[in-house]
């Protein structure tokens, strides 16, 4: 049975980076990836204007789709102001009732970043919009079996991983030729060695999963219940 996966992040790069690989497995393993990227990641250069680093971002983001054979979808937000309100969450609740996915991925709901939290409130919340019947809405509704948060040293505060997900050496290929394209993944913006860092996290992960890397998440519980209900 192929799995349909949707994965929403703050920031473009943000679901790409820690989604990334599990999402080119899936499409591998002959699923569908949706990737739905709130904001443009605009402001995450010291030295390029966010003008030009918009168009920059968009240009990775659909090189890293293509890559892995995903979807792309980016909501008109920019960075560092995407709103807590419920237009985002329709919008992503639209995206769940048209796909109909098995499995949804966002970060976790604690994070040094607002975009981050936000994503994760409204995906949760969309996840809940679009499970249930609402009068002005023609399309069916959609229950996700599935809701994931992935891991992030961004968003660590009372993470826990309880599932792990195996990436084969294609997928992890994939992900990284892929990610790659993005600068700040590079560690061009600010430093840090993101690709490095993940890959490397990748095996740490495999080491506890008994397998050569696999990617960690956490499943949504309680949370997803007190941020998603009315």
């Amino acid at each position: 049975m192929t799995t349909t996966a949707i994965a929403v992040g703050g920031h473009i790069g943000d679901m790409e980076l820690t989604a990334g690989p599990t999402l080119a497995k899936i499409v591998l393993d002959g699923g569908r990836a949706i990737i739905v990227d709130c904001t443009y990641g605009e402001r995450g250069h010291p030295t390029v204007p966010p003008s030009v680093y918009r168009e920059q971002k968009l240009h990775e983001a659909r090189f890293f789709a293509d890559r892995i054979g995903a979807e792309l979808i980016t909501l008109d937000y920019s960075d560092g102001f995407l709103p807590d309100d419920e237009a985002v969450a329709e919008q992503i609740a639209d995206v769940i009732r048209a796909a109909t996915p098995d499995l949804l991925i966002t970060h976790w709901v604690r994070s040094m970043h607002r975009d981050h939290e936000r994503a994760a409130q409204a995906a949760l919340r969309g996840a809940f919009l679009a499970s249930i019947p609402l009068e002005e809405v023609a399309a069916e509704r959609h229950a996700v079996p599935r809701i994931l948060h992935t891991e992030n040293w961004e968003d660590m505060d009372g993470f826990e991983a309880d599932t792990f997900i195996e990436i084969p050496e294609e997928a992890y290929q994939r992900w990284r030729e892929g990610i790659e394209e993005h600068a700040f993944a590079r560690g061009e913006t600010y430093g840090f060695r993101f690709i490095d860092y993940y890959s490397a996290l990748m095996e740490v992960k495999g080491c506890l999963a008994g397998v050569k890397r696999a990617a960690a998440f956490r499943s949504a519980g309680t949370e997803r219940f007190a941020l998603a209900g009315p």
